[in-house]
């Protein structure tokens, strides 16, 4: 049994180191003064990131993606707030299926989506822009939305909507003054996920962008100059810290909607 145990530890040990080994060598290349990615380490350095943001280009990457990414999150989390609470409140026709058709995006291989988005939007005569870009990340986030707010509507005690109206609220008064206080932290949390695969995101942006350049699409773009890969180490390691950052946001908004709601502590973010 002690083998068993010291073999399961050794293996998630080694799982671990082949997940974040990357990630935690990204700083270590992005303060290295070499331009060759290989130990030795030849010095410390901020130069890349100064290069970084003084490259035109990638500010406006940069910029389109932050564009992109809250617009994105924002639609796919108000789109998530109406199917969820219309799945987890009412019973209508059809609801398995239309709630699966939604969720199907989750599911579908990227390329697969984009080729269809593609299509459609060029045989409709749309112009590709960021504002399709928008659409296709919409289309993509709003399923993680749902999954995150069907759980925190499915948690709530209906009795509390039920006294409201007893006490003369109307239908918007009580959603608006019990509901939705109640699942903000799991609103929060559909924000911060839909950000985060938006800005992520490669393959639909790639396909439905146009000319206009958004963060994933210039870093693979730049990968074919070894000159330019310290300071993708640099941009990589500023993306680290911000996911770090929005995932310790995330976490703190989770445990409070969870001592709000009178439940225990357990688990992680999501």
């Amino acid at each position: 049994m002690s083998g068993r145990s010291n073999g399961l530890r050794s293996y998630a040990l080694l799982y671990l180191l082949f997940l974040y080994a990357p990630i935690l060598l990204l700083p270590l290349f992005a303060f290295n003064s070499g331009t060759i990615i290989a130990f030795p380490l030849q010095g410390f350095t901020t130069d890349w990131f100064t290069q970084m943001w003084g490259n035109p280009t990638l500010r406006r990457a940069l910029s389109n993606s932050l564009i992109i990414a809250v617009s994105a999150s924002v639609m796919a989390t108000c789109l998530g707030v109406f199917a969820a609470r219309a799945s987890t409140r009412f019973t209508f026709p059809g609801k398995g299926g239309i709630m699966g058709f939604i969720m199907l995006p989750m599911v579908l291989p990227e390329i697969i989506v984009a080729m269809s988005l593609l299509v459609v939007l060029l045989g409709l005569g749309v112009e590709l822009s960021i504002l399709t870009v928008i659409l296709g990340h919409t289309l993509i986030c709003m399923p993680y939305g749902i999954a995150i707010l069907s759980t925190a509507f499915s948690s709530l005690d209906r009795s509390l909507e039920e006294a409201a109206y007893d006490l003369g609220e109307t239908k918007w008064g009580a959603f608006r003054l019990i509901t939705l206080p109640l699942v903000m932290p799991g609103i929060i949390s559909s924000l911060l996920i839909s950000f985060t695969i938006s800005l992520d995101e490669f393959i639909i942006a790639f396909f439905l962008a146009g000319t206009e350049p958004t963060l994933p699409t210039y870093i693979f773009s730049q990968l074919r100059f070894p000159k330019q890969i310290p300071s993708i180490m640099a941009l990589g390691t500023v993306l680290v810290a911000l996911s770090i950052l929005l995932l310790g946001i995330g976490e703190y908004f989770r445990r409070r909607g969870i001592a709000r709601m009178g439940g225990k502590n357990g688990g992680g973010f999501l």
